[in-house]
């Protein structure tokens, strides 16, 4: 892997400036894939509350009048699956007839079956080939970080995001009573010479009643949602596209069915990096889908807080029921400050990339995971999203500033 000289339609002015555009998109928690990883993950948590060692892997499917609930399960938590679905819809604003999708007016199917014996053997401690907990499953996962925002986190997703969240706030305070729960953002940055300048673009895409007309709604989106976030950045070159086909009455699962795991760039980067192309959504914390993802976040956000690096993407993949990763590989895409090879090493000696050390070092059987199923995984600053931490800094540069 060798980002150095990525693509990303990279220009040279006349006057020597490298000039670029990247756009990275976030949608509301009304979107109909974020309402089925929504789900996916209060069931999860639901089961941790009772059986911190719950194993699980719980998929949603959501459509007009229907939540279909599956997957695989192996807990002694009795999860009252139909009164959780319909909680989650509540919380979310589906609360009224009207939008074609009410908490409790849909009919919820579920059909969970047991977690494969297969797999268990993999992941309990004693069992298997490897009497140590394995991963439960084979597969890559990525890390990144950026110094270019306080979050670490690419600039264009942290204004995504944070519009879809300003949506769902003025709705839910009331401040724009006409708008429902779905809804997306995307923001276009322009960057020169590697550094962002300036918002190019902003689209705002919001689910709304028929009784207000479009010029009040796109004056009011612009005054109470993009302003307020991206104000600052913008001038007037900015282009705005606010509910760009003239309307947006239908909205939700009757509109567009949703699938758990179907946000997976949302989720993490915004585009920005690789993805091994697991979901988290559902999944209990032995499937390293999820906490690997985690794991190689902390590392990747530890390495460029230390200073060692402006950008960090790391890697690391696994073997179905064996316990150290297979690979682990760090790319600071040029912009290191010692070459890549030892800040690798200094990864290894700081971060235990063991499941189950991930899952003891991070405190991950807690149900905590409802809340990360919208507005990203990663650059939340919120304490039980214990893969944010920057605790390993002083380690790493202990073993950064060591004679080699």
């Amino acid at each position: 892997m060798n980002n150095k000289e990525k693509p990303i339609l990279e220009k040279t002015t006349s006057n020597g400036v490298k000039k670029y555009f990247f756009t990275s998109e976030s949608v509301t928690e009304g979107h109909p894939d974020k309402v089925s990883d929504q789900i996916s993950d209060a069931i999860y948590d639901e089961m941790l509350r009772q059986d911190p060692d719950a194993h699980a892997g719980i998929e949603c499917f959501c459509t007009t009048g229907l939540v279909l609930v599956g997957g695989e399960a192996r807990t002694t938590a009795y999860v009252d699956i139909q009164k959780t679905v319909r909680r989650v819809l509540q919380e979310i604003g589906y609360d009224k007839p009207e939008y074609g999708f009410c908490a409790d007016a849909v009919g919820v199917i579920v059909t969970l079956h047991e977690q494969s014996p297969d797999i268990a053997q993999g992941v309990d401690e004693g069992k298997g080939e490897f009497k140590e907990q394995g991963a439960g499953d084979q597969g890559l996962m990525f890390g990144y970080a950026t110094n270019e925002t306080e979050e670490l986190m690419p600039l264009p997703l942290v204004l995504a995001h944070k519009l879809t969240m300003k949506l769902a706030e003025v709705r839910k305070q009331g401040v724009l009573p006409y708008l429902r729960p779905d809804g997306k953002s995307q923001v276009t940055v322009e960057y020169e010479n590697g550094k962002a300048k300036r918002v190019d673009t902003v689209v705002i895409a919001a689910h709304h009643s028929a009784d207000v007309s479009m010029e009040k709604l796109r004056s009011d989106i612009k005054e109470y949602v993009i302003k307020p976030v991206v104000g600052s950045l913008t001038d007037e070159g900015t282009k705005y596209f606010i509910n760009s086909t003239g309307k947006f009455i239908l909205g939700g699962p009757p509109a567009d069915a949703g699938l758990t795991g179907r946000k997976i760039i949302v989720d993490t980067y915004g585009g920005y990096g690789a993805h091994g192309g697991g979901c988290f959504s559902g999944k209990c914390v032995s499937k390293v889908d999820r906490s690997g993802a985690y794991m190689a976040r902390y590392a990747a956000k530890n390495i460029v807080a230390s200073g060692l690096a402006d950008k960090c993407e790391l890697q690391v993949a696994y073997s179905i029921g064996v316990a150290q990763p297979v690979s682990i590989l760090v790319d600071t895409q040029g912009t290191g400050k010692i070459p890549d090879e030892e800040i690798e090493e200094i990864v290894k000696k700081v971060f235990d990339f063991r499941p189950k050390q991930i899952i003891d070092n991070l405190n991950l059987k807690r149900p905590i995971y409802q809340k990360t199923a919208c507005y990203g995984h990663f650059g939340r600053n919120d304490a039980d999203f214990t893969w944010e931490k920057t605790d390993k800094v002083e380690e790493i540069k202990k073993h950064a500033n060591k004679p080699r």
